[in-house]
């Protein structure tokens, strides 16, 4: 067999600088601090918009209709519905991935491992309702009681990631847990408590289009772009039917396989038969394209099925989601103007007072409450590594609401006064728990590192 000749040794000095940078960004990109960053970014960036000279560019700009037509039929939609309702509905696709992983081997896969991230979540999620509930009783603003019982996951891990390794992974991955379980519980929130009057239809054509996938997988199809359509059908179906349609993204993440369909040879056998046939070929055909194109096929393919539907998933939408969906969402939706988010109303300040100590002081409360209340009835134990400390550090950053918590208040609030509170509450109050977290992690966790 002859052997196959080189690669040139004489590369462009443009293309190793390309290659270069190119892998420096995906190297930044995989840190998990960067993204909260840049998340933060995008909020400051509609704050300052929002309250510059230009702030009515700000409003209009979002409110811009984007239409599309087919002889007399025509859809009209503005920039702010196609984040908010379009967009998201890939975060939550991300969000429902993970919570299927989380299921199959993560921290959700048995009791003994879900029972502490379990009742922490729960406790993080119903202190805060309390608190809230408690300020804004039989009042107009008792609408937004969930606002406060949501968690920012690439926020808070973001704010978790800088204060550096002296962190034990056990902390991180409890953080992740409670997240993600705040996720489901939220997502129940917006499915049962903000869903206006269904309409049936509606739900026909989602089940139309569930019935789809499940066909599609039975099939054996695992090109992501083959499920676009049902997708579509299961997202259109949920929106005529009168439910949030981003929560087709969560229908769909779950449904997401966790294992590779089943093939009559392991990838990874077919990989190193089909690359020693793909040498073979090369070899023999001089580089003719047309005789490696179907090991070639067969290798992508192979390559493709290491990896179970699920993960990739994550992987391939997980870099557009932090970098792309969430700042969109956040510069489209934390734009609050300060002369417009008058705090003058009593009914606005007790929105404003109710979220910032649902999520300051509520979220931690409950946390610890719960987590203690388990570990005292020996229900559960503290994971390895986990001190009390670290339990208090996760009930502070699980006070940072940002996405989630701004995401609902658009659905709870329909009057632009309390609105503008819930934003401006959620904003200051996501940022005192993050200063609060970074304080305490510095002086508690890394000092007993030490």
């Amino acid at each position: 067999m002859s052997e196959i000749k080189s690669a040139s040794p004489s590369i462009p000095r443009p293309q190793i600088l390309t290659e270069r940078a190119l892998s420096a960004l995906e190297r930044f990109s995989h840190i998990e601090a960067v993204s909260g960053i840049i998340l933060l970014l995008a909020a400051l960036a509609a704050l300052i918009w929002a309250n510059s000279p230009v702030a009515d560019s700000y409003e209009h700009f979002w409110n811009t209709q984007l239409t599309i037509g087919l002889g007399d039929f025509s859809v009209s939609r503005s920039l702010h519905f196609l984040v908010n309702d379009g967009l998201m509905t890939i975060f939550f696709l991300v969000v429902g991935a993970e919570i299927r992983q989380e299921i199959k081997d993560g921290a959700l896969a048995n009791m003994k491992l879900a029972t502490l991230p379990l009742g922490a979540a729960l406790g993080g999620v119903l202190m805060p309702a309390i608190i809230y509930a408690l300020l804004n009783h039989s009042t107009a603003a008792s609408a937004g009681w969930a606002v406060p019982t949501a968690t920012d996951i690439a926020f808070a891990v973001g704010v978790l990631a800088l204060l550096g390794k002296s962190i034990p992974t056990g902390v991180r991955i409890l953080l992740l847990a409670l997240a993600i379980i705040d996720d489901i519980v939220a997502i129940l929130i917006i499915a049962v408590f903000y869903t206006a009057s269904l309409d049936y239809l509606g739900l026909l054509v989602a089940v139309i289009g569930l019935l789809l996938v499940l066909a599609f997988q039975r099939m054996g199809i695992s090109k992501a772009y083959a499920y676009v359509l049902p997708g579509a059908i299961v997202w259109f179906g949920l929106l005529k039917t009168g439910i949030h349609p981003t929560l087709a993204g969560v229908v769909l993440g779950l449904m997401t396989p966790v294992y590779s369909k089943p093939t009559t040879e392991r990838p990874l056998e077919t990989i190193g038969r089909t690359f020693q046939e793909l040498a073979e070929r090369f070899s023999q055909s001089g580089g003719n394209p047309h005789s490696v194109a179907k090991p070639l096929k067969q290798l992508r393919h192979a390559e493709r099925e290491m990896l179970p539907p699920v993960q990739r998933v994550q992987a391939a939408l997980h870099p557009w989601v932090a970098f792309g969906v969430m700042p969109l969402f956040a510069l489209a939706n934390a734009g609050v103007s300060f002369a417009g988010a008058s705090l003058d109303a009593p009914v606005s300040q007790h929105v404003f007072a109710g979220v910032i100590l649902a999520l300051v002081l509520g979220k931690p409360l409950g946390v610890i409450l719960a987590s203690v209340t388990l570990v005292k009835l020996n229900i559960c134990k503290l994971p390895d590594g986990v001190t009390w400390s670290g339990v208090g550090l996760v009930g502070l950053l699980a006070g940072i609401g940002f996405t989630m918590s701004i995401f609902i208040a658009s659905l709870a609030f329909s009057d632009p006064a309390l609105l503008a509170a819930a934003k401006l509450s959620v904003l200051a109050a996501s940022s005192v728990a993050a200063i609060l977290g970074l304080v305490w992690g510095t002086i508690k966790l890394r000092g007993d590192a030490r």
